[in-house]
């Protein structure tokens, strides 16, 4: 049976990745539950069992195989080498690590090309890895499909991004925005410094305590280092959108010769992309809640001469941006356990 630290338990990641942990093969495992002083002895539940979450203490990581850490860069950066010393394998959710020396960044769902892959090749010289950030991930599965019907020329790619990206303290602000802009009350600025309810941003406050141009550099990163070179190049914005959960995406694709609709539509159906073909069932970032998948729906820019075979489409997505970042750090764990002893706890 394994040991699992969660090292930022309390936040909103720390709290879906428990719950994903709980639906795995490594459902069986002890989890501890670690953070911030602030957060001690706050009360938890793992299973059926009530426990606490516990601050950090110099052996926290002792006998553990695995410490997630889903808190803040902060947090990480002060703790992750304790962890990596004690023997732990170290998995980073809170995008302090892809930049550290032998770091790899990880997506084991996709398919045989990319970094993503098991043929990628992590061993027990890598410092941690990374599960990839949930945008990069859902870019990467919806082009890794479409790459089955034909090579894809280039994507362009805008994505709203949602609070809960930010945490629990950008959730909190938006909805006392919302409130007051309801009561004509002065707006809280202390995180955005901003007015993120009811509009949409491409850039925030010069006292912003968070950054829009830092998530696309970490998403841009990320999707580079799945595709390796094999997917094509990504030409991607972010926009802040005045919602609490979900990733959407506006995509623009051009491929790199016609194909018959009726391929693309099987090309994106499958491997944990969900094509809607209905038009009242669009997707969303609430249709998207709870969903291990990517929402898919796809308009065609028809060519009048062939009206069966397209060249440019343009695709509508959504996906559960906290569900698809803890799946993924799953299931970058459940193919780490090769490099773990079998049966035992270190």
């Amino acid at each position: 049976m394994y040991k699992i630290a969660i090292a930022g338990a309390s936040t909103l990641v720390g709290r879906e990745l428990k719950d994903a942990l709980l639906e795995s093969p490594l459902a069986a495992a002890d989890i501890v539950l670690l953070d911030e002083e602030e957060a001690q002895g706050q009360l938890d539940q793992v299973g059926d069992e009530a426990t606490f979450i516990q601050a950090i203490a110099a052996d926290a990581f002792d006998h553990i195989d695995f410490t997630f850490f889903c808190g803040s860069e902060d947090l990480t950066r002060k703790h992750w080498r304790s962890a990596l010393r004690a023997g732990s394998t170290v998995l980073d959710l809170s995008g302090a690590l892809d930049q550290e020396a032998g770091v790899v960044v990880r997506a084991p769902w996709l398919g045989s090309e990319g970094i993503g892959s098991e043929a990628a090749g992590v061993d027990l010289f890598t410092p941690a890895v990374v599960p990839a950030h949930p945008a990069a991930l859902a870019l990467a599965a919806v082009l890794e499909r479409l790459q089955q019907a034909a090579p894809v020329h280039i994507a362009f790619a805008t994505l709203l991004e949602p609070a809960s990206e930010f945490g629990r303290a950008a959730l909190d602000e938006l909805h006392q925005q919302t409130v007051n802009l309801l009561s004509f009350q002065g707006l809280p600025r202390a995180l955005y410094d901003a007015q993120a309810a009811y509009n949409l941003l491409s850039g925030l406050g010069e006292g912003a305590k968070v950054s829009l141009a830092a998530v696309e550099a970490r998403v841009r990163r990320h999707y580079a280092a799945l595709s390796a070179g094999h997917w094509p190049p990504l030409a991607l914005h972010v926009i802040h959108a005045p919602v609490f959960h979900g990733h959407t995406f506006s995509i623009a694709i051009e491929l790199e010769r016609p194909v018959e609709i009726a391929a693309l539509e099987e090309a994106l159906s499958g491997g944990h992309v969900d094509l809607v073909l209905e038009d009242t069932d669009s997707p969303s970032n609430l249709a998207a809640t709870g969903q291990n998948d990517v929402l898919v729906r796809m308009r065609p820019e028809l060519d009048a001469r062939n009206a069966s075979q397209v060249s440019r489409l343009w695709l509508w997505a959504a996906s559960d941006n906290l569900r698809l970042q803890a799946q993924n750090a799953v299931a970058c764990a459940l193919d780490l356990r090769r490099l773990r002893p079998q049966g035992t706890v270190q």
